[in-house]
């Protein structure tokens, strides 16, 4: 029986997460940066000195990293997590960081009598704090129930893709290239909108009323249209997240020789909201990029 998580990084995803988890399990968290930690400890999470220290005796430790890169220095750097872990225990990779690697860490982490839960997941910090993600999970079917009580605090949808790492970040690629497309066409659609003299609120209102609308027309369309105010949306997802997963989408195309243009279309605008200084805005602000004004 799961009865304490480590929950190691305790950024915009993890800190709710870890809240969320601590409301049932004994929760031990830690973060490289200090003032992560003290957020997390207000919150009923006990803090860790360092991340060995959080996942001693763990039954379940949750990464939360922006990178493989960053996952596989955790894991198995210098003093990496990896020979700290509990016989038995399960790594529960809730990142978005491509199918690249993750067999091998999987491997890697079986010589240390641990289990690889490939679990990225899509909501966002608020949906992350109400349990109410989606999980997309591959993984061992043994991984998976020594797993489940922690995905499922966390998960409104919990869909077990395949048996195996690398099959929840091959769905997420997937899910990922359409979420950045959505959000690049709910952007141009709106730009033109408003270069054609609409009102935009009730362009806005009328799409997602009919067949063309969507998720993040719905989502993000709202924050497009705050996009241009001086204190702009609140950021609910760095536009530079795209700009990450877009590279993985084109990664993974490649190495299936598959063509995806208008996933590549959607990549640029991240790209170019990126260099003209927008990563950290929101990422429905990639409507600056296509207006870098607004038009009436």
């Amino acid at each position: 029986m799961t009865t304490t998580v480590a929950v190691i990084g305790l950024g915009a995803m993890g800190l709710p997460m870890a809240v969320r988890l601590a409301q049932r399990f004994t929760v031990r968290g830690f973060d490289i940066a200090t003032e992560r930690i003290a957020l997390a400890a207000e919150a009923g999470v006990t803090p860790a000195a360092s991340a060995a220290e959080a996942v001693d005796g763990a039954d379940a430790v949750l990464v939360a990293v922006r990178t493989g890169a960053q996952l596989d220095e955790l894991l198995f750097g210098d003093d990496g997590l990896a020979t700290h872990l509990a016989d038995g225990a399960v790594v529960i990779l809730t990142s978005t960081v491509g199918t690249e690697g993750i067999e091998a860490i999987a491997r890697q982490l079986a010589i240390h009598g641990a289990e690889l839960v490939d679990a990225p997941l899509s909501g966002g910090p608020v949906r992350a704090g109400e349990g109410d993600l989606l999980i997309v999970v591959g993984a061992t079917p043994a991984a998976v129930e020594t797993a489940r009580p922690v995905l499922e605090q966390l998960a409104s949808t919990l869909s077990i893709v395949g048996d195996k790492p690398g099959d929840g970040q091959a769905l997420k690629t997937v899910n990922q290239l359409l979420c950045g497309v959505h959000i690049a066409a709910a952007a141009e659609a709106l730009a033109l909108a408003d270069a054609l003299g609409l009102d935009r609120a009730r362009t806005l209102d009328a799409l997602t009323a009919g067949a063309a609308n969507s998720f993040m027309l719905g989502n993000r369309g709202p924050r497009a249209l705050e996009a241009y105010d001086p204190e702009g949306a609140e950021v609910l997802s760095r536009l530079d997240i795209f700009v990450k997963d877009l590279g993985i989408v084109g990664d993974a195309a490649r190495r299936a020789h598959l063509s995806t243009p208008v996933a590549a279309a959607a990549e640029q605008l991240f790209l170019l909201g990126e260099a003209q200084g927008l990563g950290a805005l929101d990422d429905s602000a990639v409507i600056r990029v296509v207006a870098p004004e607004r038009l009436s």
